[in-house]
């Protein structure tokens, strides 16, 4: 048997491939590729060539070439078919056509068996639709893996957040590839940023699942953690947002804030701060407590002065020798603006004392005057009131009652169409140096100098100027009482000139007060303030020291020195709100803030 000539196999398979096209109308045959030197020689860049192990290297060139095809390379050199023919060019990109038509050739040539034809036998017939089926079945197969890329592809583009219509063109090469995974990386960082920020500005709703305690009723649970401390309620806070949103509930602070200090809360339960959280007033009241704030000087003036203030809402009143100016707080409440809002004129000498009161301020002045101002306009009256300068006035209920050196108390109208006019004189026998209106407007009290054989505090009938009782007994002799104040219509306070702070209960006893707190450094108190509960603040009048004192404990809570030795000045007034502390002394008007300490 004579032998074919070599290459006479790889021809009839090219010719059976052909043919087999032709007949069942599959397409055009692939265009031959040349070698590297134009004729049907070796193949060109070493592509597979003729011999024994010819068809294994042909099933692996096939395959390198689909491995290439799904990495995007645009390099690489395809067998071709059969017969092993190569590019014509080194590294160049083969065409689609070119490409498919290879391994087309190596996979059917492999099923088919077309290596040894010779020996095999068979029709032509036969050897085309194997070598159909063995197309189509490579063709399936390569959908198959096409469909398991692209659907690995399209689950990394929702994972990553990208949209096919927004991505990119497809770069070229792997510089590009990985400026694109970059990019991708970084616009699904930003989305999931996003959506956590948008999932935090939502309310948290309540978790589905977890502990049998946050699936009850909101009532039943709200009762349940009233009776936790702050610790507990702040560790509780800290389980999940919807435990967060539960725990700022004002219900569950309210006990809280009426045991803590100056939270805005009164002895009876009054709150006066309603506009702001109760968690948020409980969190500044642990400075009080412990101490912690902030000093700053806020006004300054050059000459010693006696200084009066006041405050309402979101203003300052403050008397520096005979004008009483108006200053706005700024929004940290812990400065002022230079510029006042507005500056009242009237008296010939220092202002010693005023009260604001139904958008007036009524001022007590040394030149023994009583002046009226309106706040909102230039409406200002004054009148003479004593022969002696008034130390102390106070309005309520449109009555106006002074206190003077000259040892007499008046009573006044506010009524525009009666100004001036005494309604009663009441000899006190001493010289009067505080004042105070009772919150039920029936009766007043006033604080002497102590100069006699009679109580320095003493409560007179606001109708008809008698005496109704005096409190306490065992009053030493000059333990003047330099100011006073109502709590309730049953309580008040009072301290001066020896060193104590009293507390007096009129239901429980006039003789005795029910507590009281001393001095220890045996100083004269000048004034003192109070929240209505539990915090106590008293100026001193040595070295402008401020104390703050707890109700429920004799002994003093802090103490703030704010002059040094060379400076040593009296705290002539004091006022505070739940996150600032005002004292006037000679000099200037100190702060204390307890909110950012």
């Amino acid at each position: 048997m004579v032998s074919p000539p070599p290459g006479a196999a790889a021809a009839a398979a090219a010719a059976v491939a052909a043919a087999a096209r032709a007949w069942l109308r599959v397409g055009p045959a692939p265009r031959p590729l040349m070698g590297s030197q134009g004729g049907l020689g070796p193949p060109g860049n070493g592509g597979p060539g003729e011999g024994e192990s010819g068809e294994t290297r042909k099933l692996q060139e096939g395959r390198a070439a689909r491995g290439k095809r799904r990495k995007g390379k645009g390099k690489g050199k395809a067998g071709a078919g059969q017969g092993g023919r190569g590019s014509g060019a080194e590294g160049k990109t083969q065409p689609p056509q070119a490409k498919e038509a290879a391994g087309l050739g190596a996979e059917a040539g492999e099923r088919a068996g077309l290596g040894k034809l010779g020996e095999g036998g068979g029709s032509v017939e036969e050897g085309a639709r194997r070598i159909v089926r063995g197309d189509e079945g490579s063709a399936g197969a390569r959908k198959e893996a096409k469909g398991r890329y692209d659907g690995k592809k399209e689950e990394w583009r929702v994972r990553t957040g990208q949209r096919e219509d927004a991505r990119p063109a497809r770069a070229q090469g792997r510089g590009c590839q990985a400026w694109g995974r970059l990019a991708g990386t970084g616009a699904a960082m930003a989305a999931a940023a996003a959506e956590e920020e948008a999932g935090a500005r939502e309310p948290a709703g309540r978790p589905a699942a977890g502990p049998a305690l946050l699936r009850l009723p909101e009532e039943l649970l709200l009762l349940i953690c009233s009776y936790l401390d702050m610790q507990a309620l702040g560790r509780l806070a800290q389980v999940c947002r919807w435990l967060r949103r539960f725990t700022n509930c004002d219900l569950l602070w309210r006990r809280i804030a009426r045991a803590s200090l100056n939270s805005g809360f009164t002895r009876l339960g009054t709150d006066l701060m309603a506009s702001v959280p109760v968690k948020e007033r409980v969190k500044v009241s642990q400075n009080w407590r412990l101490g912690r704030c902030r000093e700053g000087i806020l006004l300054k003036w050059k000459c010693s002065q006696m200084p009066w203030m006041q405050l309402e809402g979101d203003s300052l009143y403050i008397s520096q020798a005979n004008f009483i100016l108006a200053y706005q707080f700024r929004p940290d409440g812990a400065s002022l603006n230079r510029r006042p809002l507005g500056v009242f004129a009237g008296h010939d000498e220092d202002v010693c004392h005023f009260v604001l009161a139904n958008s007036h301020i009524i001022s007590a002045g040394g030149d023994g005057k009583i002046g009226i101002h309106k706040i909102h306009s230039t409406f200002t009256v004054k009148y003479s009131a004593h022969e002696q300068e008034v130390n102390c006035v106070d309005c309520k209920g449109g009555i106006i009652v002074s206190g003077s050196r000259d040892r007499t108390a008046k009573v006044w109208p506010l009524a525009s169409g009666r100004l001036g006019q005494c309604l009663h004189t009441i000899q006190t026998e001493d010289r009067v140096w505080s004042i105070a209106i009772s919150p039920l407007h029936s009766s007043f009290v006033t604080g002497t100098a102590c100069c006699g054989h009679f109580s320095p505090l003493r409560i007179w009938d606001l109708n008809s100027g008698q005496l109704m009782t005096h409190l306490g007994g065992d009053f030493p002799p000059g333990a003047g009482v330099l100011d006073v104040m109502y709590e309730s219509p049953s309580t008040l306070l009072s301290c001066g000139y020896d060193t104590y702070v009293r507390y007096w209960d009129l239901r429980a006893s006039v003789r005795k007060c029910v507590m009281e707190w001393e001095e220890p450094h045996d100083s004269t108190l000048y004034c003192l303030q109070t929240d209505g509960n539990h915090l106590l603040a008293t100026g001193s009048s040595y070295y402008g020291v401020v104390r703050l004192w707890d109700r429920r404990q004799r002994a003093c809570l802090h103490a703030f020195p704010l002059t040094s030795t060379p400076l040593s000045s009296p705290v002539y007034c004091l006022r505070f709100t739940t996150r600032h502390l005002y004292a006037a002394l000679s000099y200037n008007l100190h702060g204390l803030d307890f909110q950012t300490p």
